[in-house]
Order: structure tokens, then C-alpha cells, then sequence
């Protein structure tokens, strides 16, 4: 490296990339990049080592876990070749809802020349990209019946907020009324050996798909459990169109969490049906990972009504749901504390 060539410190670099800094550290840790250090510790990025950053980022784009992006930088060709043919399938699909909307709008447009006005109601999901689910319904207990309106829903919302602020009883709703929904409760755990064992045996296509996860996941550093493969059986399943999941952690060590929801985000960008994750963890909600994909959803303490909000200092909620939120070794550590409120005598 020439004495001239620019150094970026560790937040410059993640800025530049569009991936955060707790990222670039799993690269390091994982030996697929060697940043220089300051006499004072503090990593610096510079040509090169962005270089291979940016091949890295790119591989990880197309799907493909931390060991076999290792393994493409190291010559091997075959974990790439099943990625951009995942990856040519993904676009092929696009392709075809592209050429479903121009076919809408053709027709549109022929109505017009009759003098047939379209409604804006069959309008708006042309404009819209999310706009296959929109969902609007009575609040339950506490909220007392208000009106609640959840448009250009995500391929992933976070449900959050603190002990006895109602998120259960709104994710409960939202399996309630959103079309072909399901929810993954936390009796999956203690149902999770047998139960999810009949299901593989009874579904091999299922059994492949969840096997194909949790190999990807194991290369990403997840330990498999009874709890893993109960929440991958219910993720993997056919014949739902969004699925919400109760404590998307429970069970599950940090590791795993976190490649748990870097697997999730792959499927995000893939166009998968979408997600509501119900989560008080850090590993699981990465304020700082969060992408136009994601979207945060807190039921406030004081029992207000949910709202939306942006991942950035500063915004309304912000500080709410950084507070919600722990490490799993503090999560594990709370496990099965639950919320008392006094009943008036």
C-alpha cells in the first residue's frame, strides 16, 4: 500500500459499503478480511482491503453464506455457480411480475381511450412496492377497540416493545386478519422434537427445504436445536402468505440469532412472503443493520397505539425500542420473566 493511498477508519468504510460496522467485524472474524490497525488498535480499511470488502459485500448480496464466500475468494467456483442460479431465478420472477403490471397498465390505459376511469383503489399497487398486503383493524385489549391502519407492509416488521405493552395480543391480531396467515407461537418449543419430526417425515419436500437452511445457517456459525428446526419448519412451510412468529429468539444462542436473521434478510431480498418477527433482542433487531426491507413496529408502555418507527436517532420511538431491546445473554437471563399488573382491589 503507497504511503499516499487513503485509510478509512472502520465507520467510513461500513458507510461506503452499505453494510455496518458489526459486519465488517464478522468478515474479520471470520478471516475473509485483514483491516491494518493504528498503533492505538483501531481498524483502517484501505484500497485493497475495500476492495475485497466490496467482494464480499457483493457475495453475500447473491445469498451465499460467510464459508462460502470463502470459498469462491478462494477459487471455488461451485458454491457461486448455485448462487447466481438462485439468484437468476429470483430475477426471473421479478421479470414476470414486471410483465403482469405493464399488461395491467396496457389494459388500463385502453379503458381510458373508452372513457372507463380507473378506480385509485386499482391503481395504487402499481405505485406501490409493497403493496400486496395493507391490513386495517379494531385494536384488542389494551387498547380498547381503536382503529389501526398497517399499510406498504415490509418483507420484515419488528414487532416490539416492553413487558406488558401489548405486543403479543397485536401479533395474535395481525395473524388474525392478515390473508393466509399463521402464527408461530412459543408452544413450538415444547412441541418442537416430536411434532417437527412428523412433519419432515410427512413432507420431504418441506424436510429438503428445511435442511438446505440449516446448512447455510450452520456455515453462518448457527448451532442446530429442536428450537431451530420447530421455528425453520414453520418458516419453511407452504401455503402461507405471511407468517408471525412469537420471540423469534427464544431458544436460540447469539450465534445463531444472528445468522438466524441474516438468512431471513437473504429471503427478504429474494421476495419472500413477508414476516412479522415479534423480538426484544439485539441480535435479532440491529438498529444499525436496518435496511428499507425492515420496518419497526412498537407498542408503546403507556399502551398508545402502535406505531411505526425509523430506525435513527433521534426519531419518535427511537430511544423506546432501544430500550426494549437486550443482548441475548441478558434475554436468556430474563427468559420466562412475564408482566404482573395488580388488580384493583
Amino acid at each position: 500500500m503507497s504511503p499516499s493511498a487513503p485509510l478509512l477508519s472502520a465507520s467510513e468504510a461500513a458507510r461506503r459499503l452499505r453494510v455496518s460496522t458489526k459486519a465488517l467485524r464478522v468478515y474479520e472474524e471470520r478471516g475473509l478480511l485483514a483491516p491494518a490497525r493504528t498503533a492505538a488498535g483501531y481498524r483502517l480499511y484501505g484500497p485493497d482491503e475495500m476492495a475485497r470488502a466490496d467482494e464480499i459485500v457483493a457475495l453475500r448480496a447473491l445469498g451465499l453464506s460467510l464459508s462460502q464466500v470463502a470459498r469462491v475468494l478462494e477459487g471455488d467456483s461451485e458454491s457461486l455457480e448455485l448462487a447466481l442460479t438462485a439468484h437468476e431465478a429470483t430475477l426471473e420472477g421479478e421479470v414476470s411480475k414486471l410483465v403482469n403490471t405493464m399488461a395491467k397498465v396496457r389494459s388500463f390505459r385502453a379503458h381510458l381511450a373508452r372513457g372507463q376511469v380507473p378506480r385509485a383503489a386499482e391503481l395504487a399497487p402499481l405505485l406501490r412496492r409493497f403493496a400486496e398486503f395493507n391490513v386495517a383493524f379494531d385494536l384488542p385489549w389494551p387498547w380498547g377497540g381503536e382503529r389501526f391502519e398497517l399499510s406498504d407492509i415490509r418483507p420484515i416488521t419488528y414487532i416490539v416493545g416492553s413487558l406488558g405493552s401489548g405486543k403479543t395480543r397485536l401479533a395474535l391480531r395481525l395473524a388474525e386478519v392478515l390473508p393466509n396467515a399463521v402464527f408461530l407461537g412459543l408452544e413450538r418449543l415444547e412441541e418442537s422434537g416430536a411434532v417437527a419430526a412428523a412433519r419432515l417425515d410427512a413432507d420431504p419436500a418441506l424436510k429438503l427445504r428445511v435442511d438446505q437452511t440449516l446448512a447455510w445457517l450452520a456455515d453462518e456459525g448457527a448451532a442446530a436445536s429442536n428450537a431451530l428446526i420447530a421455528l425453520l419448519v414453520g418458516l419453511e412451510a407452504e401455503g402461507t402468505a405471511v407468517v408471525v412468529v412469537d420471540m423469534v429468539e427464544q431458544g436460540l444462542d447469539e450465534p445463531t440469532q444472528e445468522a438466524l436473521i441474516a438468512h431471513l434478510r437473504q429471503r427478504a431480498k429474494a421476495g419472500a412472503r413477508p414476516l412479522f418477527l415479534m423480538t426484544r433482542s439485539s441480535a435479532i433487531l440491529d438498529l444499525a443493520a436496518i435496511d428499507a426491507d425492515e420496518a419497526i413496529l412498537l407498542c408503546p408502555a403507556n399502551h398508545g397505539p402502535p406505531s411505526r418507527v425509523a430506525p435513527h436517532p433521534g426519531a419518535p420511538g427511537y430511544e423506546a425500542v432501544a430500550t426494549s431491546l437486550a443482548s441475548p445473554e441478558v434475554r436468556a437471563r430474563t427468559a420466562g420473566v412475564i408482566a404482573w399488573r395488580p388488580q384493583p382491589r
